[in-house]
């Protein structure tokens, strides 16, 4: 929309607002009003909005079939693990890339570049390969011969997303505007590489990290091929997506849905929570890095 039409129509941008909103909300208002709802309502015709009572049964099924303490437990190790390494490494990884010189610094970053053109999932069966032949672990010898690796290993489920080219990226593009002369004081006076990047680094590119931090959490949070291949090897290292989809193979199926809605409805919650928590951030991270 152009913005000669914009004053022109202001009331069009409001519509087109208020219907984005809408579109956005009504499916997850429907999946919340859906698991309150009995077994005779998910599923008919004509269609109810609202359930006809609020009953918590749902959650309390789905809570006994899906062990949720163990799944919980699970999907938050798997993806403080992968958030916290795509952090560290996206900001230390732009940072040399952007501030520090050395020989074929460009051709690295074409290379992580060069990551973000293939599905992650082309490279699922590769890295499982990796992990079942790790060398001491699981059972295997010296030679990563004899048992199976770690994929039977929590582990499993972060080792393959530790490290983000998009992170890298995006760190870097926002890294490449901040003054060299601010880094060059301090190293006048005596500071290192690290000491820069911790001290004067990190502190300006906070909204940015919080950003990239939301973005990686909640991939890693509802990452479902990977963590369904691994669990398939050790079913004790199952995450919660994988746990809510078996849910249709182990209740009752006039029951199905709304149980599994139940399920969504508590796989989202952390992430919700910690959107509102860290929302100005976020919305000030994506500003900037439109700007930059």
């Amino acid at each position: 929309m152009s913005r000669m039409s914009r004053r022109r129509f202001p009331w069009l941008s409001y519509l087109l607002v208020v219907t984005g909103a809408v579109l956005t909300v009504v499916p997850f208002a429907d999946m919340v009003m859906t698991s309150f709802k009995g077994p005779d309502e998910a599923g008919t015709l004509p269609y109810r909005f609202l359930p006809k009572a609020f009953d918590l049964s749902n959650y309390r099924a789905a809570i006994d079939q899906l062990d949720l303490p163990v799944l919980f437990r699970n999907s938050v190790v798997a993806t403080a693990a992968i958030t916290g390494s795509v952090l560290l490494t996206s900001s230390l990884a732009g940072y040399a890339l952007a501030k520090l010189r050395f020989p074929g610094r460009d051709f690295i970053f074409r290379l992580v570049l060069s990551t973000m053109m293939f599905p992650p999932f082309l490279f699922f069966i590769p890295h499982f390969l990796i992990l079942v032949h790790w060398p001491l672990a699981g059972g295997n010898d010296l030679f990563g011969r004899g048992g199976a690796g770690l994929t039977v290993s929590i582990v499993a489920l972060a080792m393959p997303f530790l490290v983000n080219g998009f992170g890298i990226f995006l760190m870097r593009q926002f890294m490449v505007s901040i003054p060299d002369e601010v880094l060059e004081a301090a190293r006048i006076d005596g500071a290192g590489e690290f000491a820069v990047w911790w001290r004067i680094v990190v502190p300006q590119t906070k909204p940015v990290l919080v950003t990239l931090g939301l973005l990686t959490f909640v991939d890693a949070w509802n990452e479902y091929i990977w963590a369904l291949l691994v669990s398939t090897a050790n079913p004790d290292v199952m995450t919660l997506p994988v746990g809510i989809q078996l849910l249709q193979d182990y209740v009752d199926p006039t029951r199905t849905l709304p149980i599994v809605m139940a399920g969504l409805v508590l796989s989202v919650l952390p992430v919700l929570t910690l959107f509102l928590i860290l929302q100005k951030y976020y919305i000030r991270g994506v500003m900037l890095s439109g700007l930059k």
